[in-house]
Order: structure tokens, then C-alpha cells, then sequence
């Protein structure tokens, strides 16, 4: 199981401190919210700042797009180091519009990701799966931190499990929002291959604890 530790919820007064943290507690990947204030309820920081968190780390750079025009940016992210560009289905007018932010992303030479909202039906990614290094099961409402699990995430998880297998896929499946011990076990016995906490992670006494018990 990856774990990716969502950087939302860390100290931006100490974030070289808490990105060390989670290095020698054993993430692997670190999480990066974008929010514009238009996609979602909130905004949170652009791709200056994760020049600045790349300089610091060599975690891979797991950026979700949470934001109204993600082609606009990808150029710009992936100068400053993000490893995967995952972007929103529901920011896209059409399917053709999704394909035409994968193949941007792709022909850049790095990871693309799709991610959709608790409402989102999964069907609606599946024509374009077999194109994606990873989706993006949102358990919450994208744009705040700290909601409860969507239960109904776990159903999404199954079905993605279900068709990457059975097409052979090289495709990952990640699980943000509600994470815990408790609900990344529900995540992990569902299928998941990779799940985002902030709070649990960064709020936990233990950081290597926390860490490993979503393992």
C-alpha cells in the first residue's frame, strides 16, 4: 500500500520539519491539493510553492488539480515537479475534453491521473481507463479537509478493481478524504492501491505510527 500523506494538513510554518516526518515514517509519495476558489469552496496554493516543497524532497509528487481549467497549468506544474497531474472529469466539458488533458499530460513525460467527486458515477472514466496511471476516488466533498468517509466510495473502489484486472491494466487506484485506520482497512481490502491522509497523518502523535497503520 502507498501512503500520501496530504501536505493540506501540514505546519507551512515548519513544512521542511514535517515533510522529514514523513519521509522517516515511511511515506513514499506526498500529496498536493490545488484549489482555484471556483472548482471548489476554497482555495489553497498554485505550483511556486511546490517548487519550493520539491526542492526539500525527493517523494514522488502526487498533485490533484482540484481547479476549473486544468490544462491552463499543467505546464506550469510540471516545471516544478510534480511526478502525477491529477486532474477532475468534471472539469472538463466532454470526454473528448478529458482526453485532450491526458494526452497533454502524457506527452510531457510524466503520470496522469483522473479523479472523481462522491456523486460522480464511475462509469463515466471508464472509456478513457485504460489511458490512466491512477484514479482518484474522492470518499468526500473536494475543497475542505477533515469530513467523514463516503461510504459509498467503497462500492467506486470494487468496480475499478474489478475492470483493472480483468483488463490488465497498469493502473493505480487512489482513495482521499476520511482516512484512518479503520476506513483505509475498508479502502484496502476494497482494492486500493495508494490512500491519502492529512490530519490522521500530520495531527497523529506518531508519525511513523500513523503511517503504518494504514499499511
Amino acid at each position: 500500500m502507498i501512503i500520501s500523506p496530504s501536505v493540506l494538513s501540514a505546519n507551512f510554518a515548519d513544512l521542511k520539519t514535517d515533510i522529514k516526518k514523513i519521509e522517516e515514517g515511511g511515506a513514499s509519495w506526498l500529496h498536493y491539493d490545488v484549489m482555484d476558489g471556483h472548482f471548489v469552496p476554497n482555495i489553497s496554493f498554485g505550483y511556486s510553492i511546490l517548487g519550493d516543497v520539491r526542492k526539500v524532497t525527493d517523494l514522488f509528487l502526487d498533485v490533484h488539480l482540484m481547479i476549473s481549467d486544468p490544462k491552463k497549468y499543467l505546464n506550469d506544474f510540471i516545471k516544478a515537479g510534480a511526478d502525477l497531474i491529477t486532474f477532475h472529469y468534471e472539469s472538463c466539458d466532454d470526454l473528448d475534453q478529458v482526453k485532450s488533458v491526458i494526452t497533454e499530460i502524457k506527452n510531457q513525460g510524466i503520470k496522469v491521473g483522473i479523479s472523481i467527486k462522491p456523486n460522480t458515477d464511475v462509469e463515466a472514466i471508464k472509456p478513457v481507463l485504460a489511458d490512466l496511471d491512477l484514479v482518484l476516488v474522492m470518499s468526500v466533498e473536494p475543497g475542505f479537509g477533515g469530513q467523514s468517509f463516503m461510504p459509498k466510495a467503497i462500492d467506486k473502489i470494487k468496480t475499478l478493481r474489478n475492470w483493472i484486472d480483468q483488463g490488465k491494466m497498469e493502473c493505480l487506484i487512489e482513495v482521499d478524504g476520511g482516512i484512518n485506520e479503520e476506513t483505509g482497512k475498508q479502502c484496502k481490502e476494497a482494492g486500493a492501491d495508494v490512500l491519502v491522509a492529512g490530519s490522521y497523518i500530520f495531527k497523529h502523535e506518531n508519525t511513523k505510527e500513523a503511517i503504518e497503520s494504514l499499511k
